[in-house]
């Protein structure tokens, strides 16, 4: 059949040339702008089908799907729900007005006093380490001043031992 394989070069020119026009846009071409569009629109509804077809293929197989949501819905239920024995304990708490037992009192000194102590360490440890600092820092203070005062006595030395300043000729 030969008029069969001309119609099919010539639809095959066709796309090529729809393609080359979307790949190429700023070529001009015969083909209208709106061409593009409407490849672009058949594509997304081709796609939307064919995901609401896929969609609706995996609902039919009810059987593990129905087994896997069932499980998922049994866990949420133990997520949400209590045993006997919790809700009891949950329920025998006191209230907020109600007065505290021994062991809640004592818990929370507790607490506190562990609190009072890590905090008494801490601004002990930082008050040690700023005296530490502010020693070092007197003690290069201290040095640099005695170097000075040597090399004072050195510049000035008269002979005489001890230096009197009276002894001095140059004041």
């Amino acid at each position: 059949m030969p008029g069969t394989d001309v119609r099919n070069l010539v639809a095959g020119f066709r796309v090529c040339r729809t393609l080359s026009v979307l790949w190429f846009p700023n070529r001009a071409s015969a083909v209208p702008k709106m061409a593009w569009r409407q490849l672009f629109l058949a594509s997304c509804l081709s796609a939307a089908v064919l995901l609401t077809m896929l969609q609706e293929g995996t609902g039919a197989s009810v059987g593990t799907q129905q087994v896997a949501r069932q499980d998922v819905q049994e866990d949420v239920k133990q997520k949400i729900f209590m045993q006997e024995s919790d809700a009891s304990n949950f329920l025998k708490k006191r209230g907020k007005r109600s007065p505290k037992s021994r062991d809640e009192a004592n818990a929370e000194n507790r607490q506190k006093l562990r609190a009072d102590e890590l905090r008494r360490e801490y601004y002990e440890e930082q008050r040690n380490e700023f005296e530490n600092f502010v020693e070092e820092q007197r003690d290069e203070q201290e040095e640099r001043s005695r170097e000075a005062i040597e090399q004072w006595r050195q510049w000035h030395y008269d002979g005489l031992y001890p230096s009197y300043l009276y002894n001095r000729h140059h004041i």
